[in-house]
């Protein structure tokens, strides 16, 4: 297995940096051009600044069984088509009993923002946010490795 991070308004970088130390994991940060990130120990792959292009390179490298970290949830669905495991930043498991009702609500702030209704934007992130997201790592890599094990 190796993580997979769609990583270019990722705010929990360095939490999956250490997880993935911890656990010897191959880490692989994505990012467009206008990112610049080194940490010693994760694979860095730069991609063009056009749009999805993060997407569809993380998906050419994802494979069954792999773990992607994104807020992203059309590229959930993707991963989901893969057969790898997704994770979302806010520390919850996208998975096929979810996915629909995501996109569904996605659809539907996108149509609400085009007719001009104003929407509140994503609370500010807490420790207690990343406490949650670290936690749910964690226990999404022993999830995939007690699978990989039976």
């Amino acid at each position: 297995m190796k993580i997979l991070v769609d990583a270019d308004a990722c705010p929990v970088k360095e939490i999956i940096l250490g997880v993935a130390k911890k656990y010897m994991l191959e880490l692989i940060m994505l990012f467009d051009t206008s990112h610049e990130y080194f940490d010693g120990y994760s694979k860095v792959v730069i991609c063009d600044k056009g749009n999805d292009s993060v997407d569809y390179k993380l998906l050419s490298l994802a494979n069954k069984g792999d773990l992607i970290i994104t807020q992203d949830y059309g590229l959930s669905a993707l991963g989901l088509s893969k057969k790898a495991y997704i994770l979302h930043i806010n520390g919850f498991i996208i998975d096929e009993k979810n996915i629909d009702s995501l996109l569904n609500n996605r659809y539907l702030g996108v149509k609400s923002r085009r007719t001009n209704k104003h929407i509140k934007g994503p609370k500010k992130r807490t420790n207690d946010d990343n406490l949650r997201f670290k936690d749910a790592l964690i226990t999404i890599i022993n999830k995939i490795g007690e699978i990989k094990n039976e």
